[in-house]
């Protein structure tokens, strides 16, 4: 079909919707055609993905969002599309990580300025992405059709979502699959990672938007890709790729709830350190008993008297004690936040994908004399190395990973080898009560499905919890109050697909994907036609 059918067909279909009456189908026309009417439903429509996300898990609309978006991509220049796509992204972002402004200005006590402009820069290179996406699919794709909708877009999409959660230190933070933890779809995880989630979802988007949008033979195809993801899913539930290897542990998760404003304040350092042991001595004899992260509030090194002490008390009961804590090298120019394992032998893990300006500042020396001139709150960690081994404990060979660190579900496969089951020890508070804390436990949720191992998750104040091999919830504390979470778990071992080959599965197929449509696209030698979205054949 040559440029010029296509442009006739397009606006003898746009014809056919628009016959109600004359003056209704001029105002329908014009609404549908306004730029700022077009880029506020993609901003709503950003925004409320944000909702498919815990705590609300509204996620049917991972699916039904993506495919406004996609039908607004329809008939409009590059240029217009990337302004689509950037304010689809920043709808998202806005939405879903407002909670910055929490730990930003209210814990870190950051001038106002200061945590509305970091915020808006989060925001703004989000929606950077998107419109990288939209500038590409409106400009090299082919202007409608199947090659568009069921693989162009969606392998487009996904290229673009893994770009982002490894580029420059990386975001992954809302990435779509991450919305599916408690659907059927849920059972790709442990084939394809949460990539291979949000790829299914986007060929449920791509499949419905051709559905509305295509012709006969385009629809029927549209509702087959609609459904037919979770179809499989649905047969992968029944798979189970990792297998017990021994008798369940006894677990002890103590949870501090030290409000964040109190936890540094050296007069409350006797009565915290007293709290967590009091609160261990009371379930000496669970084999494994596990802090939040630096439940500690100061440096190891200046804490050796109360960690033997803690040491002589396990060992006599036979426990097995894991806590995060920050340490100082033995040179004293390098700071670590690390897991602190107190078994058969002392082990450490020191946190490895460290938080840029919260973590470490990626900034030049002047502006870092700047930060201290102006008394803002800033520290640096070092790195503790790729490939560290798991951490003996309980029984147990845990693979560890400290607060945002367990995001890069990749970057975890490596010790899968080794470890039997996972630990996650973060300190949420620095969120307050919004969704943070709920997104986060999601993601937590999220590398239990990939490893196909039990996660143990210690909170400061929540979300405190036990996590089962399929992601289901194990047992979880109750938030912002002290308490004590008793649980088992069963060590797991065989390696799940992806935790043989990570993301590069699904990232390959999407990158074959993208180079057909594109292929397509050349090979017809057609742009795509300016006009009202839907416009697509």
């Amino acid at each position: 079909m040559n440029e010029r059918r296509v442009a006739a067909v397009t606006e003898a279909m746009r014809d056919e919707r628009m016959a109600v009456t004359p003056g209704e189908s001029r105002s329908v026309r014009a609404l549908l055609s306004s730029t700022l009417f077009r880029r506020a439903v993609a901003a709503g429509a950003g925004a409320l993905v944000a909702c498919s996300f815990a705590p609300l898990d509204w996620w049917p609309l991972a699916v039904l969002c993506p495919a406004v978006l996609m039908w607004l991509w329809q008939g409009v220049t590059p240029r217009e599309g990337a302004w689509l796509g950037f304010w689809f992204n920043a709808g998202t972002f806005a939405a879903g990580t407002y909670w910055l402004y929490i730990s930003i200005r209210v814990f870190g006590e950051a001038p106002l300025w200061v945590a509305f402009a970091l915020m808006l820069a989060l925001i703004v290179i989000m929606g950077l992405y998107h419109a990288a996406l939209g500038y590409s699919v409106t400009r090299w794709l082919p202007a409608s059709g199947a090659v568009r909708w069921f693989l162009g877009v969606p392998a487009a999409w996904l290229l673009i979502e893994w770009w982002r959660g490894w580029f420059l230190s990386g975001f992954s933070w809302l990435s779509l699959g991450y919305s599916q933890t408690d659907t059927w779809l849920a059972s790709y995880a442990p084939v394809a990672g949460v990539y291979g989630i949000s790829v299914m979802l986007l060929l449920s988007a791509g499949g419905l938007t051709g559905l509305i949008c295509g012709a006969s033979r385009v629809r029927i195809a549209g509702a087959v890709l609609f459904v037919l993801p979770w179809i499989v899913a649905g047969w992968l539930r029944t798979v189970d790729w990792t297998h017990p290897t021994g008798p369940a542990v006894s677990v002890a998760v103590v949870q501090g709830s030290i409000s964040q404003e109190q936890k540094w304040l050296d007069s409350n350092q006797d009565t915290i350190l007293k709290l967590y042991q009091e609160a261990t001595q009371k379930v000496l004899g669970t084999q494994l008993i596990v802090w939040p992260e630096s439940a500690v509030p100061d440096l190891a090194n200046n804490q050796i008297p109360y960690i033997s002490e803690l040491y002589r008390e396990t060992r006599a009961r036979r426990s097995a004690l894991v806590f995060g804590i920050l340490r100082e090298s033995d040179e004293g120019n390098h700071y670590f936040n690390s897991i602190l394992a107190l078994d058969s032998k002392i082990s450490w893990y020191d946190k490895n994908h460290l938080v840029p300006f919260a973590e470490f500042f990626p900034v030049p020396g002047f502006i870092r004399s700047w930060l201290r001139l102006m008394s803002l709150p800033y520290s640096d960690f070092t790195r503790g190395g790729d490939n560290q081994p798991a951490l003996p404990a309980g029984g147990l060979k845990l693979g560890a990973t400290i607060c945002y660190e367990d995001a890069y579900g990749s970057a975890m496969l490596g010790v899968l080898r080794e470890a039997d089951a996972l630990v996650n020890v973060t300190n949420d508070a620095w969120f307050g009560h919004s969704t943070a804390r709920y997104q986060h436990f999601q993601i937590a949720r999220m590398r239990a499905l990939e490893a196909g191992r039990y996660l143990i998750r210690a909170g400061n104040n929540g979300v405190t919890g036990v996590i089962g091999p399929h992601g289901e919830v194990i047992a979880r504390a109750p938030e912002f109050e002290t308490y004590t979470l008793m649980s088992s778990v069963t060590p797991r071992s065989g390696l799940t697909p992806y935790a043989r080959v990570g993301n590069w599965l699904v990232v390959c197929v999407a990158t074959v994907a993208l180079a057909y449509g594109l292929w397509m696209r050349k090979s017809y030698g057609r742009r795509p036609p300016v006009g009202t979205p839907g416009a697509g054949v």
